[in-house]
């Protein structure tokens, strides 16, 4: 469980980082329109939303991750 946050006000709605979670831990919010944590114990700690956000809005705490185990 290391995804802390999505900032809103940096997100702009894109879901580049919804498309990119290879766990589907973020979802895109109908009401607000921009990226939400939905499925945090899921998270793999695999910093896909973070590193592929263009805004900067998600934040990963390295100190509160586990390895992450992919498919490649």
């Amino acid at each position: 469980m290391a995804i802390q946050f999505v900032d809103g006000a940096l997100c702009d709605g894109c879901g580049i980082c919804v498309q990119g979670c290879p766990m589907d831990v973020l979802r895109m919010d109908a009401e607000s329109g921009q990226a939400k944590i939905t499925y945090l114990p899921d998270c793999q700690t695999c910093y896909v939303c973070e590193e592929d956000c263009p805004r900067d809005a998600i934040y990963v705490a390295p100190e509160m991750g586990r390895p992450a185990i992919l498919p490649y």
